[in-house]
């Protein structure tokens, strides 16, 4: 089903021009482990010794060892790179910390045929996010699910 709306969507934008391609903003996040937790470590350790102290290791789960980022390109600029501080990423942190400070500025720039390309993650697609862009004529690109391949960013 997704590989079908995918081509779809590429054969919807595959005429368009660089005047048109111009007034995207792609914008993605990414979250980044500060420590080595691969979930391959391994451990060699005398028969009996499992569970002393020397070889314990402690494990982060993106809570203290990691960090999370966002950013937007499009084809004469940039966002600059935000860091999330500590904490998830809800709908209102993504109204107040990206969408307010950053997309509302490049959309003051590029006029109204701006469009804000964003993913379904599940704080872009709250209800107050939706009444934000609405609110500031903001429109979203109409985005596949799982397509990050198609994302420049």
């Amino acid at each position: 089903m997704n590989r079908r709306v995918r081509l779809a969507w590429c054969r919807e934008h595959r005429d368009w021009s660089m005047n048109q391609w111009a007034t995207v903003l792609f914008t993605n996040e990414s979250r980044f482990s500060l420590n080595t937790d691969s979930r391959r470590t391994f451990i060699w350790r005398e028969p009996g010794t499992r569970y002393l102290p020397s070889n314990d290791r402690e494990i982060y789960h993106y809570g203290e060892g990691g960090l999370m980022v966002w950013a937007g390109i499009m084809l004469d600029g940039r966002t600059s790179l935000r860091v999330f501080e500590r904490g998830t990423v809800t709908g209102v942190r993504y109204r107040d910390e990206i969408l307010e400070p950053y997309v509302r500025l490049f959309r003051g720039a590029v006029g109204p045929e701006f469009i804000l390309m964003d993913d379904s993650a599940r704080p872009h697609r709250a209800l107050l996010v939706d009444e934000f862009l609405e609110s500031e004529d903001i429109r979203r690109m109409d985005w596949p699910a799982r397509s990050p391949d198609l994302n420049p960013l």
